[in-house]
């Protein structure tokens, strides 16, 4: 079997018809309404639209090159805190070139090589890992730095900060891990049951992945109740999830159904997902192609399909091709941002590259 690599096709093709081998045949298609002159005969008898952007962001490419660059540098094994980004095949390529994934440090031997995935990380496993001499690599996403750079600014105005995002949710544990006396809002509900007096002095930061319109319904709730309060609005979520979900909205609105293409542990993939049904659209999250139904596109037309920022696209190009062997005719690349921000490698790599 064929050793998956991380990277690999990690740009998506340009607008335009896609041939089965995924290339583009630079047939250009302005919008989702164009004519499509063939199909293919077979059960399914329909279109598959590529939402525009989708897959792999920055942040992700970056985290990824970091694991890439320490193996080549330190050989394995190199120790990588939690799933560098929340994608299966992506960590199992990494696994099977030497990474080692961890939960903890408590396992990891002392001086060992360490990557500190892209979600970001406590200020408590930062002292720990010097205090075993780990050779860190940190490969926590810029956009996240940020926001804990932003949230200690206000911790320093002396502001309570309130961090909105998921519980659990590895960026979320990190950023309340590196700001002291932080609360977490997960939903307007939450809102209403803080114990903080309306004239506080607060602010908020956001989790990069969320909903923009979720948020925006928690942020409203803070503002209606307290008249002290600072924060970015939805700036805090990434360029790539804001791209993404609109590509979604605008392509939902256009075909019969939606697969998103990402794990079930992603969150920006699973709000992909909740864009969709927001828009009415029937949406299903999917691993690969083998997590498709069949079922699922009986009487469709069109079929959309989009992927996370931690989803490779390989497994894009593999759902559209399981589209095509049950009988889908041409897939179709939507129009759409063209993404080209790209995140430096941190100065160590690059000095022990040169």
């Amino acid at each position: 079997m064929a050793q998956f690599s991380p990277l690999a096709a990690r740009t998506p093709p340009s607008e335009g018809a896609l041939d089965a081998d995924g290339a583009s045949s630079g047939a250009a298609t302005s919008n989702l309404g164009a004519d499509v002159a063939a199909r293919v005969a077979g059960e399914l008898a329909a279109e598959v639209w590529l939402a525009q952007p989708r897959g792999f962001c920055a942040g992700v490419t970056r985290a990824i090159d970091i694991v890439e660059r320490a193996l080549e540098l330190h050989g394995a094994p190199v120790y990588v805190f939690h799933e560098i980004v929340h994608n299966g095949h992506v960590v199992q390529g990494l696994r099977d070139r030497g990474a080692v994934f961890v939960e903890t440090l408590d396992a990891v031997p002392p001086g060992a090589p360490m990557v500190f995935s892209a979600h970001g990380v406590s200020n408590a496993v930062v002292a720990q890992a010097r205090q075993l001499r780990l050779q860190v690599v940190d490969a926590t996403c810029p956009l996240v730095s940020k926001v804990h750079q932003q949230a200690q600014r206000y911790v320093q105005q002396g502001r309570q900060v309130l961090v909105i995002g998921h519980a659990g949710h590895q960026e979320v544990v990190g950023t309340l891990g590196r700001v002291p006396g932080a609360l977490l809002v997960s939903n307007v509900a939450d809102v209403q049951a803080l114990q903080v007096p309306p004239d506080a002095a607060l602010a908020y930061v956001t989790q990069t992945t969320l909903s923009l319109d979720d948020t925006r319904e928690v942020i409203a709730a803070l503002q209606a109740r307290f008249g002290n309060l600072q924060g970015p609005d939805t700036d805090g979520i990434c360029y790539a999830t804001q791209n993404r979900q609109a590509a979604v909205r605008e392509l939902a609105a256009r075909v019969d159904l939606v697969l998103v293409v990402g794990a079930a542990n992603s969150s920006n993939a699973a709000r992909l997902r909740e864009v969709a049904l927001q828009v009415g659209r029937p949406a299903y999250l999917v691993a690969d192609e083998s997590g498709i139904d069949v079922g699922w596109l009986q009487g469709a037309r069109r079929i959309g399909v989009s992927a996370g920022a931690s989803t490779p696209e390989v497994l894009v190009q593999r759902v559209a091709q399981r589209l095509r062997d049950w009988g889908a005719g041409v897939v179709l690349q939507s129009a759409g941002v063209q993404e080209h921000i790209v995140f430096r490698l941190p100065l160590a790599l690059l000095r022990r590259a040169a």
